[in-house]
């Protein structure tokens, strides 16, 4: 089966970064946008037809719920996964009767999200093999069984999503003059050497730079910048 293409549409750019960054660690999957307001987000729809939107709630200017059922009335063939802080049990219903594929509360947790994914594309999976549908492959669709993962899979290896959320966070208000892991931990509360692991596993995702620093006495120094 072909990647699921996935449209993220968030108004935090950090919170956009996690997501995109999460997705991408499941297999099968490919971020081909993020837009961060609702109008941005109805022109990219129009443009790129993802398969899947992970959608916010709040917006500055306007509901999220207003996007799904502009979607449900003119992109059936996506679907939907809202990720938001919203507890309100109406906007829950709301959700529910616009027909989400699943409610994620913020703050995300990997393995909550991972789960989520590896259902949605087995879901698809299953959709294009069957041909004429019975009760069992009805609630094989509706309520999938699925054993539960064990906690070494809950993140990649030796990344932790709150710790990582502070490390994008520090970046977010890094100068163009870039900043050592040192610095990071410092304002993070981790040892240096935990931070520079945090910072390059932005790297490799491209959501930040890395470069040398040629300082006057010893060695290069490695400081990170934004992209």
């Amino acid at each position: 089966m072909d990647p699921v293409q996935v449209l993220i549409v968030e108004d935090d750019k950090r919170v956009a970064d996690i997501q995109r960054l999460f997705t991408e660690k499941v297999p099968g999957f490919t971020v081909i946008g993020i837009s961060h307001a609702l109008q941005e987000a109805e022109e990219m729809l129009t443009v790129l037809k993802p398969d899947l939107v992970l959608l916010d709630i709040y917006f500055p200017e306007g509901n999220g719920i207003d996007l799904l059922w502009k979607i449900r009335s003119e992109y059936r063939s996506t679907d939907v996964i809202l990720i938001t802080a919203a507890k309100e049990v109406n906007i829950v219903q709301e959700a529910i009767r616009g027909g989400v594929f699943d409610y994620i509360l913020k703050p995300i947790e990997f393995s909550r999200f991972q789960n989520t994914l590896g259902k949605f594309y087995e879901y698809r999976a299953k959709i294009k093999e069957i041909k004429t549908i019975d009760q069992r492959d009805v609630d094989g669709l509706l309520h999938p069984v699925k054993p539960e993962r064990s906690s070494q899979d809950s993140m990649p290896k030796g990344i932790d999503a709150i710790t990582l959320e502070k490390i994008i966070k520090v970046m977010d208000s890094v100068t163009t003059d870039g900043i050592s892991a040192g610095k990071v931990g410092k304002l993070v509360g981790v040892s240096r050497t935990t931070a520079r692991r945090y910072l390059e596993y932005l790297v490799a995702g491209g959501t930040i730079d890395a470069d040398l620093s040629y300082g006057t006495v010893g060695r290069p120094e490695r400081i990170y910048l934004k992209v």
